[in-house]
C-alpha cells in the first residue's frame, strides 16, 4: 500500500491527524512529521531540503502544505521522491484524495451571451472597442451595439467595420430600420430587433434578425414573422421579451414556454437584462437562475446589459451559470457540485474549523503574534 509522508508545522499537526483519520476509505498509510516550525503556511522549499533529515526509502510520496513556497519539481530530484502540495486547507483533504476520481468537465455550453454595449451612439470607436474588448473577456460571444432612438449614429459603419476586422461577431440593436440596414451593409452579422411592422427589412439585408411581437403580450404577431421566415428559410432568433418584476415576468416566461412548445426547433433568444439590471439585489444568484430557466427552456441566446453598479459583472456570472447549467443537464444531476464560484455570498463549509478546535489549536500558541479564526459562535483572536 502506498505510503505518504506529511510535513506539517506545530499548530496544524494534531488537527491534520484529526482529518487523516476521518478519510474513508483510504487506499494509503501515512506518517505526519512536523518540520519545526509554528505555522505550516510559512513552509518553503528550501526549508525542507534543509530540515528534513530523515530517511525517506520507506515513502512513496510527500506531500506538503498548499501554501508552501518554491520549486517543487527541483525538490522532488534533489529528495529522489515526489513532493506535492496539498489543499490550502486541511478539511479539503478528503475532497484533494477524491481528485482522481472523475471530474466534471464545465468548459462546454449550449447558450451564446449577446452583451450589449448600451448607449453606443454617444461613445468613439475606441471606447467601443475597449468595452467589447472588456466583454469578450468576460464571456460574451456577441458584441451588440445599442442605438439611441431619434439619435444619429454618423459612425455606426465605422464601428461595425473595426469591430469585425477585430474579429468580433457584431449585434446592433435599433429602432430604426434605416440604422439596421445600414448595419448590415457594414457587415453586423444580427439585428436586434424586427418587429411585424419592420419585416420588410429582411428583404434588404443578410444578417440575422432577431425577431420580437408587436407588443410583448401580442404573441400572435410573433407567430407570424416566426412562420414567415421559416416559409423562406430565413435564419433568425425569437424574443418573447422578458418583462421585469412587477411588470409581467410570469405572464412573459409562461409566453416563452408557449413559443417552445409551438416552435420546438426555432432559436430563442431571452432579454435577462430585463430582470437583473432592474431588480436592486445580487445579480449572481438572478442570473445563475435566470440561466437555469433559459437552459430547461433550450434557449439558444441570452441578451444581457452591464450598466448598473450592481450588474458589473453579469456577463462573468451568466458565463459560469450557463457552463453549470449545461454540465447539470447533460449528467442528467442537479446544479449542484460543479463550482463554488456562484457562491459569493455564503459559503457551503463557511467555518473551517469547530469552536473545540479552535479552543485546542490556541493551547499551542506560544509566540507573540495574532491568529484571527472564526466559528459558528464567532470570531477568535
Amino acid at each position: 500500500m502506498k505510503k505518504i509522508l506529511f510535513l506539517t508545522g506545530r499548530l496544524a499537526q494534531k488537527p491534520l491527524e484529526k482529518v487523516l483519520e476521518t478519510i474513508e476509505p483510504i487506499d494509503f498509510q501515512w506518517e505526519i512529521i512536523e518540520l519545526g516550525l509554528q505555522v505550516a503556511g510559512l513552509m518553503t522549499a528550501d526549508m525542507i531540503r534543509r530540515r528534513l533529515k530523515i530517511s525517506l526509502s520507506k515513502f512513496d510520496q510527500i506531500i506538503v502544505p498548499g501554501r508552501c513556497r518554491g520549486d517543487l519539481e527541483t525538490l522532488s530530484k534533489d529528495l529522489g521522491l515526489q513532493v506535492i502540495r496539498g489543499p490550502e486547507e486541511l478539511k479539503d483533504l478528503p475532497r484533494f484524495f477524491n481528485k482522481n476520481s472523475p471530474k466534471i468537465d464545465i468548459s462546454n455550453y449550449d447558450i451564446s451571451i449577446f452583451a450589449e454595449i448600451v448607449d453606443a451612439t454617444k461613445l468613439k470607436i475606441e471606447e467601443i472597442v475597449t468595452k467589447a474588448e472588456q466583454f469578450k473577456k468576460s464571456g460574451a460571444n456577441v458584441i451588440d451595439i445599442g442605438c439611441l432612438p431619434e439619435t444619429d449614429f454618423p459612425h455606426l459603419e465605422d464601428t461595425v467595420i473595426e469591430l469585425k476586422k477585430l474579429d468580433f461577431m457584431v449585434s446592433v440593436d435599433s429602432l430604426n430600420t434605416g440604422e439596421l440596414i445600414r448595419a448590415s451593409n457594414a457587415g453586423a452579422d444580427f439585428l436586434l430587433s424586427l418587429t411585424p411592422e419592420s419585416l420588410w427589412v429582411l428583404n434588404e439585408i443578410n444578417s440575422v434578425p432577431i425577431l420580437i411581437p408587436s407588443e410583448p403580450k401580442d404573441e400572435e404577431s410573433l407567430v407570424k414573422s416566426i412562420e414567415f421566415c421559416l416559409k423562406n428559410d430565413r435564419e433568425f432568433y425569437a424574443d418573447s421579451i422578458l418583462d421585469p418584476i412587477p411588470f409581467g415576468l410570469i405572464d412573459s416566461l409562461c409566453r416563452y414556454r408557449k413559443l417552445r412548445s409551438i416552435f420546438p426547433d426555432i432559436k430563442i433568444m431571452v432579454g435577462v437584462g430585463n430582470v437583473s439590471e432592474l431588480t436592486e439585489t445580487d445579480t449572481n444568484g438572478i442570473n445563475s437562475l435566470l440561466i437555469g430557466i433559459c437552459s430547461e427552456l433550450g434557449a439558444n441566446a441570452v441578451l444581457t446589459t452591464q450598466v448598473s453598479n450592481h450588474a458589473r459583472r453579469a456577463i462573468n456570472e451568466i458565463d459560469l451559470a450557463r457552463r453549470v447549467m449545461f454540465a447539470a443537464k447533460k449528467n442528467k444531476s442537479l446544479p449542484k457540485g460543479f463550482s463554488d464560484e456562484l457562491l459569493t455570498i455564503h459559503s457551503k463549509k463557511p467555518f473551517l474549523d469547530s469552536y473545540e478546535e479552535i479552543r485546542e489549536i490556541s493551547k499551542f500558541v506560544k509566540d507573540p503574534n495574532f491568529r484571527i479564526q472564526i466559528s459558528e459562535k464567532g470570531i477568535h483572536v
